[in-house]
């Protein structure tokens, strides 16, 4: 493991420490040998003004990002400062909060990306959209659909691709969701587990939940995919214990990336 995803630090949101802190924060991820890969931003995490009646029966995972559509202008911008502090080439961003209408949304959504990657085109950086089951894009027919509202896709705008976030939106991840989605587009992938109860995610541990794991890894490397695959630790491990949930987890990662003849 070496690289960083920046998502909390000690319970506050990457996007609402000083610069003083971030700082503080790239010293502690070199010091430990780690580049640090994105930031996983709340941007576009919100209410969409005027769209559809939110849909309640996904839950709104906030991470410590509970930010109004008036707050957007103000995130984007801070987490591009932050990237370029830790050096950071992602910033992962949103579709707004699913609403019982996902696809009246999708002008907006693409509207707001493109406006945002070409904030960040000249900062090098790149605007990874991920599909997110509480959000207006959580499958990849979705992604798919939304990728079609860009005339002309800015070429720093990308994908992050969340196979277990398609699976908890209702929709096979692999090998059905995968094959709809714009290969040369995915940036950055994140690995995380689970059963459903509903529309509730179950998390458990890595390849022992619904997503085909194994499959969808052999893929990506017979594609060409050379990012990064994020651990997630949504998994609470046994006792409750997150960071021998991560070891447990990413052992296992080393092992389904193994792809045996």
């Amino acid at each position: 493991m070496r690289g960083a995803e920046l998502r909390t630090v000690n319970g506050r949101n990457i996007v609402d420490l000083s610069d003083a802190e971030i700082a503080r924060v790239r010293e502690l991820v070199q010091a430990g040998g780690f580049e640090v890969v994105g930031i996983a931003s709340p941007v576009l995490k919100c209410v969409l003004p005027g769209g559809p009646e939110i849909d309640g029966r996904f839950q709104q995972d906030v991470f410590g990002a509970a930010y109004s559509f008036d707050d957007q202008p103000r995130l984007a911008k801070r987490s591009m400062e932050v990237a370029e502090a830790l050096g950071a080439k992602i910033i992962r961003v949103f579709s707004y909060w699913r609403t019982i209408e996902p696809r009246e949304c999708f002008d907006d959504a693409a509207k707001a990306l493109a406006e945002l990657a070409a904030e960040a085109e000249p900062r090098g950086l790149i605007i990874a959209l991920e599909n997110e089951h509480a959000c207006n894009v959580g499958t990849a027919s979705e992604v798919s659909e939304l990728w079609g509202r860009l005339p002309a896709p800015p070429s720093n705008l990308k994908m992050l691709w969340d196979p277990a976030n398609c699976h908890v939106a209702g929709e096979r991840p692999f090998p059905e969701g995968y094959a709809q989605l714009p290969k040369d587009r995915i940036i950055h992938i994140h690995a995380k587990d689970c059963r459903l109860h509903g529309h509730t995610p179950v998390w458990c541990e890595l390849g022992k939940g619904d997503i085909a794991w194994r499959g969808q890894l052999a893929a990506l490397k017979a594609d060409g995919y050379s990012g990064w695959i994020s651990l997630e630790t949504h998994w609470p491990g046994p006792g409750g214990n997150k960071l021998d949930a991560s070891r447990i987890c990413a052992r296992k990662l080393k092992d389904l990336i193994t792809v045996r003849s």
